[in-house]
């Protein structure tokens, strides 16, 4: 079953900072910890599922190869993975998440918390899904790649605020750069108050009296750009690595979204990827599997020699050492497999036939037990 993705397990953003993982973490924390559901393993999965994500996303180092390289980027020893061994390894973390108030008034509700001021910045950028195409031989390797995209990108007019050139942009009057509105009613129960966008500037906190005529006001343009792409060696069908603001510009100097580059193999004309290895179909004569011969076959890096050994059977395989996919993230390449074929003819001229009567009644071409290797007659003891 395939892992979820770190930013959909936490629900947040791909841009969400360390306080925003912080946020979630605690809140699904919270909500599957196994003291609040006892004999639920469901929970206890999803709690292991938030820590999870939490270690890996609030590592900037592993989070950065979680965002090029997904899953991938994160597995194995060669840069670290998850360490928790058992839900009590989890707890380790609740000294940070937890700070400043016990988990039980967090669970009970007796805790308090005080409410953060909305920034007041532009709105964020979208981002931007890319599919690219790659051979064998570029994933084999790794290739840099230059693409046209359009996006938005800043206005220049005016360097993004979406204001007029010689203007302003001012706060909001309304909500005074906060971006909501708070109504306060009272009744029999108590008093309660409600929270709301801002209807004068939109949720955004500032207000334009004269909009760029660049850009409209939006503080960006439609624009066709070209982005360069390095990709590392060895990625796989459906994995992606992620360039980090390089999407969509925000509204209004809101940050930019990124772009997610997901890879596409295409199918190689006589190669068989298997992982890192490849998968060559040799075809040989029944002259060259009986006798052994020297045969030129094509790798990804170019035409190499491989010597068949006398009497090799259809089917054998035969291993082309590092001749494979160099492995991603780590030293090594994997192997090419070459499989053995013995092609038969299905058709011959009658000097051939008689050739082949002749070849038949030889008693070493004849199938008995002695020259049939773990077959059916030494299966039974024949």
């Amino acid at each position: 079953m395939a892992k979820k993705d770190y930013y959909e397990v936490l629900g947040v953003d791909r841009n969400a900072s360390k306080e925003d993982l912080k946020k979630a973490y605690r809140k699904l924390a919270m909500q599957y910890h196994p003291d609040r559901n006892p004999d639920d393993k469901s929970a206890e999965e999803k709690f292991k599922e938030a820590a999870e994500a939490y270690e890996i996303l609030n590592d900037d180092d592993k989070r950065a190869r979680y965002d090029r390289f997904g899953h991938e980027g994160v597995r194995g020893s060669g840069f670290g993975s998850p360490g928790f061994s058992d839900i009590n390894d989890i707890f380790s973390h609740f000294s940070d998440i937890f700070s400043g108030s016990s988990i039980f008034d967090d669970f009970f509700g007796t805790g308090t918390r005080g409410r953060t001021k909305r920034r007041s910045a532009g709105t964020p950028g979208a981002d931007l899904r890319v599919n690219l195409k790659l051979s064998l031989e570029e994933i084999a390797a790794g290739v840099s790649k230059k693409i046209k995209i359009k996006k938005f990108v800043k206005c220049e007019s005016c360097d993004g605020s979406g204001a007029e050139s010689g203007t302003s942009v001012k706060t909001c009057s309304v909500c005074q750069g906060s971006g909501e509105v708070k109504t306060i009613s009272r009744s029999v129960f108590g008093q309660f108050v409600n929270i709301s966008t801002c209807s004068n500037c939109g949720g955004e906190g500032n207000v334009i009296d004269k909009p760029c005529r660049a850009c409209s006001g939006d503080g960006r343009v439609s624009d066709e750009v070209t982005i360069k792409i390095d990709v590392p060696p060895g990625v796989h069908q459906g994995s992606y690595m992620t360039l980090r603001n390089e999407g969509n510009a925000g509204k209004r100097g809101g940050s930019s979204g990124d772009i997610i580059v997901v890879f596409e193999e295409i199918e190689h004309e006589y190669f068989i990827r298997e992982e890192d290895n490849i998968i060559y179909d040799l075809y040989i004569s029944y002259p060259d599997a009986v006798l052994g011969a020297e045969v030129e076959v094509p790798t990804i890096t170019g035409k190499a020699k491989l010597q068949i050994d006398p009497g090799t059977p259809s089917g054998k395989l035969l291993k082309m050492k590092d001749k494979g996919i160099k492995h991603l993230n780590r030293l090594g390449s994997g192997d090419q497999i070459v499989r053995v074929n013995i092609v038969v003819p299905k058709k011959i001229n009658q000097k051939e036939k008689e050739l082949l009567k002749q070849l038949s009644e030889m008693p070493n071409v004849k199938i008995n037990k002695e020259n049939i290797e773990g077959g059916f007659f030494k299966k039974f003891g024949l």
